[in-house]
């Protein structure tokens, strides 16, 4: 993990937190629209249209998922997030817009 801390060692502490809070928005908006998706195929599951886009929203919402889980290093350092926050953060990824949670309530400085 020291690779991905020394990669964002190079940028500004605000930026890599404006990228964060994008992800995390990005992700959940990417879950919404996944659960489109799987909703599509499940009505029409022979058109060609469905599967196009559950495998177009289905990539989409692998890289923001990917990038979330990049972004969590240096983010736990900027936060010092002891492991328990850590942990929370990287099982939050898999739940439904769950990253937004993240974003608002643990990914602050002034949280007690």
């Amino acid at each position: 993990m020291e690779f991905i801390e020394k990669f964002f060692s190079k940028y500004p502490q605000e930026k890599v937190i404006k990228w964060f809070k994008q992800i995390c928005l990005a992700e959940a908006v990417s879950w919404f629209f996944l659960f489109t998706a799987m909703t599509w195929i499940r009505i029409d599951p022979e058109g060609v249209f469905p599967i196009v886009y559950i495998s177009t929203i289905g990539s989409i919402h692998g890289l923001f998922f990917t990038l979330y889980l990049i972004f969590l290093p240096a983010i736990r350092k900027i936060y010092t997030w002891d492991d328990e926050d850590s942990v929370f953060a990287l099982i939050s990824a898999f739940f439904p817009f769950a990253t937004i949670w993240i974003d608002k309530k643990l990914a602050r400085f002034d949280r007690e």
